[in-house]
């Protein structure tokens, strides 16, 4: 008998959305509803390997193991990785009891490789596309889906690996309704709109900082659930109104309306960080400087009467990502452009406008305030990266695509 184990692989790839509080922190069951767009993988994707090993070695199964960008990770008993493997391995149980001639193999243990390919916790949702690209390659690897399990069953498992993840098990616009059961059965998202229905939204992320952000966003909910007396008149008065209105503005592909809620939402989510004891500060200067320049931008537009041309947002981080429609894209790339320039390496143009990395070609809209903030130098915000609404997780090739090798190890590991 060879010495090799015998190694069953599946790869899938998950998006990043972009869209807090927690009324139970061990279910990750959020406060409140929320709506998100998913972006597309072909810009920020998180990508994921999972193999399970058939063959006992020294008569007993070695223990589950992972590799976050090239590093290996302890999987930590009651961790958010553990957590996520146990259900889908409660999934894959339930699935070989109703159907006996399946082979057993919920029990073999894991390897799991995943690489994203943007900054890790520096507010660009990586743990949301991480997680939900965990959780759509088990899903895969256990071929849950072919036996009934649906999306919204798995991305109740991917919010209790990280809250946002349930949102990026589907494509397009996505709603993470809070639910009402104390056990969070009923806490998973729902496709509000395919990426179809509305497919020329894209979106322009500015990286203000790549590194980790000093309050994560989990340790940040829980101070603000515990101190915040704002954050009780944004769940009871605020939210369920705007989640109806936002709703409404997708259907109708409604950019002026959609804007508006956009932006109210991201500042009365930084009023409830400020609010909290002690206050949480995720923008800094650069992040307030963007809310300055598209106010001003769009309150030209208006004054033209065009409406609004883009509309920024924030999560738990000091990074913007601006929405805009796809025949605003270049005439707010060129003005964003002139006052946070460059590099051809930092804005790659990947979609070939044709817009120059140092900004400025472009006139400015008529009785736009060029003095509303000073042009800052190069790399005061890092890159820019172009990219639009987009689809859900999608399963890959693990022959050409796959992070594990044939014996359940990574092929690139960080020296």
């Amino acid at each position: 008998m060879s010495d090799q184990p015998y190694v069953f692989q599946a790869t899938c790839s998950a998006p990043v959305n972009i869209a807090w509080g927690k009324r139970d922190t061990s279910l990750i069951l959020p406060t409140n509803s929320s709506l998100s767009v998913t972006l597309s993988q072909d810009h920020l994707r998180s990508l994921t390997s999972a193999a399970y090993i058939t063959r006992k070695q020294l008569g007993t199964f070695p223990p589950d193991r992972l590799w976050l960008n090239g590093e290996e990770e302890e999987v930590k008993e009651g961790g958010r990785t553990a957590r996520c493997l146990a259900e889908m391995r409660r999934l894959r149980e339930q699935v070989e009891a109703a159907n006996p001639s399946l082979q057993k193999i919920a029990s073999y243990p894991i390897h799991i490789a995943s690489e994203n390919n943007f900054p890790t916790a520096a507010g660009l949702a990586s743990s949301a596309s991480g997680l939900s690209a965990l959780v759509a390659t088990l899903a895969s690897l256990y071929a849950l889906q072919d036996h009934g399990v649906s999306t919204s069953e798995l991305s109740r498992i991917a919010r209790q690996g990280s809250g946002s993840a349930c949102r990026s098990m589907f494509g397009g616009y996505v709603a993470w309704e809070m639910g009402s059961q104390a056990d969070g059965s009923d806490s998973v998202a729902v496709e509000v709109a395919p990426a179809s229905h509305w497919p020329d939204l894209h979106a322009l992320i500015l990286v203000v900082s790549d590194k980790k952000k000093g309050t994560p966003s989990t340790a940040g909910m829980q101070r603000t659930v515990a101190t915040s007396a704002l954050l009780e008149h944004r769940i009871r008065d605020v939210v369920p109104a705007r989640m109806e209105r936002i709703t409404r503005a997708i259907h109708a592909r409604d950019f002026d309306a959609f804007a508006r809620e956009t932006m109210a939402d991201s500042n009365q989510f930084h009023a409830v960080c400020l609010d909290t004891e002690p206050p949480i500060f995720y923008l800094n200067d650069v992040s307030r400087a963007v809310i300055q320049l598209v106010t001003e931008l769009n309150r030209a537009s208006v004054a033209a009467g065009k409406g609004c041309v883009a509309a920024y947002t924030y999560d738990a981080g000091p990074n913007a990502v601006l929405y805009v429609q796809e025949k605003d894209v270049a005439h707010v790339l060129d003005v964003v452009l002139r006052y946070f320039p460059q590099s051809a390496e930092s804005f790659p143009d990947p979609f070939q406008l044709g817009v120059d990395p140092a900004g400025g070609k472009g006139a400015l809209p008529e009785g736009f305030n060029e003095a509303v903030i000073p042009r800052h130098e190069l790399g005061a915000v890092a890159r820019v990266i172009h990219t639009m609404v987009g689809d859900g997780p999608r399963t890959l090739d693990s022959s050409t695509e796959g992070l594990l090798d044939g014996e359940g190890m990574p092929k690139r590991v960080k020296q």
